[in-house]
């Protein structure tokens, strides 16, 4: 009985019930929504807006700076010190405002170019470029302000905060894809993160006042520079990741087919619902306790606690997904996607190798190892980027998910060697 108080009593199994509930959530919005897409654009426009994600996902993270982890990092640190914690809101604040409005001309008057570059010259979606430099500002900010309160340790305004984020991002998406197709699904990327911004001004105004804590004379050239390692790991890991992953669905598209890049951005969109329970943990959870760990015991401990709370469920769920995936792909699409059926096996293993390396790789950034995260990310993107190459002509599409799973196996040695010291 004492046993079961004290698991109800733990701070990761109330996290986690809540975080939970924000998945589940998120998994059942994900469903509407990749139905509405599946049923309305199809597999081929499927493929153009993965392309245009990864383009997103880019420019989100130049615009803020690569900040998040580092915000949650240093709030975490200086949080019961008020002129330090104000002062580094303030910088945070005022440079991603800054970078986030450049970019935003970059992106307005550059909008056919862009266009160009990620969608070729058969297509025109140069609006959805200048509605995107519009949105940039209110997401980037709206970042920022959920690695504040996520430092401060308000991990349930977090989540509050994703959960409200589903229900907007729902009903914008089917909005849009069901008035504008394909052009809707694009918009619907952009708009719903940066009408988060409102949802996570108002929590965090619950915990500071940020009016109070944003003024230029706490602006801090200082903390710049210690966010500047951040930013280059977050720049590397997003642009080279980008590139690889557009480069890949060329590949696809040139040697198999549109529809089969479909099917592989169907996959990785399943995969992004189940892993977003494990991705937004660590970062409530286990990145804070790993920023604060003051050596290689307290590391120890925190990266078994992952391994023996969490990856066992994890194990169970991709179980129980693979043998479910014929009903997962109906439910979620058509049936014109029951060939994405062929790619789970490979997926999923190679998921649950990545996610027995995530724990490890955020270690890079709690004790900001720079140097060690850059040239293993490159690495790993080499890996993919050759091996889906070479095995895409061996074994059609099945050759991405393979070549997924070598990456995530070969990155996960490489990390259980560098950090050995750490986990045994």
């Amino acid at each position: 009985m004492n046993l079961i108080k004290k698991i109800k009593a733990s701070e990761l199994i109330k996290i986690t019930s809540l975080n939970s509930l924000s998945v589940i959530l998120k998994l059942g919005i994900g469903l509407i929504t990749s139905k509405v897409i599946a049923t309305y654009i199809g597999s081929s426009g499927l493929a153009l807006v993965g392309n245009f994600r990864n383009f997103v996902g880019t420019f989100e993270t130049i615009s803020t700076l690569g900040s998040q982890n580092g915000i949650v990092k240093y709030i975490a640190e200086q949080r019961e010190q008020e002129s330090e914690l104000k002062k580094h809101i303030s910088t945070v604040f005022i440079s991603v405002l800054a970078v986030s409005i450049l970019l935003s001309l970059l992106l307005f008057f550059g909008s056919a170019y862009w266009n160009k570059i990620i969608f070729g010259a058969n297509y025109d979606f140069g609006f959805v470029f200048k509605a995107f430099s519009f949105a940039l500002p209110w997401y980037a900010l709206s970042i920022v302000l959920v690695g504040i309160i996520n430092g401060l340790g308000k991990y349930n305004s977090v989540i509050y905060i994703t959960i409200i984020g589903n229900f907007i991002g729902l009903f914008v998406s089917v909005l849009f894809i069901y008035n504008y197709q394909t052009t809707g699904a694009l918009l619907g990327i952009i708009t719903t993160p940066s009408l988060l911004f409102l949802v996570s001004f108002y929590y965090i105004n619950k915990e500071i006042s940020l009016l109070n804590c944003v003024r230029f004379q706490f602006f801090d050239i200082n903390i710049i520079k210690k966010f500047s390692d951040y930013f280059l790991m977050a720049l590397v890991s997003s642009i080279v990741g980008s590139i690889v992953l557009l480069a890949i669905r060329k590949n696809i598209i040139t040697s198999v087919g549109l529809k089969e890049a479909g099917y592989w951005e169907a996959i990785t969109r399943i995969s992004s619902y189940y892993l977003l329970f494990v991705s937004s943990i660590l970062t409530l959870y286990f990145l804070p306790k790993l920023a604060i760990a003051k050596d290689n015991l307290e590391t120890k401990k925190v990266f078994w606690s992952f391994y023996k709370t969490i990856f066992p469920f994890f194990i169970v769920g991709v179980t129980l997904l693979y043998y479910t995936r014929f009903l997962i792909v109906k439910i979620l699409f058509t049936n014109e996607f029951l060939p994405v059926t062929t790619l789970f096996f490979w997926q999923l293993l190679g998921d649950l190798l990545k996610m027995a390396s995530w724990i490890l790789g955020y270690q890079f950034f709690a004790k900001k190892m720079t140097l060690a995260f850059i040239v293993t990310e490159l690495f790993s993107h080499c890996i993919m980027f050759i091996s889906s190459s070479y095995l895409v002509r061996l074994f059609g599409l099945e050759g991405v998910v393979m070549a997924h799973t070598m990456t995530y196996f070969v990155y996960l040695i490489v990390l259980v060697v560098y950090f050995r010291k750490s986990l045994f």
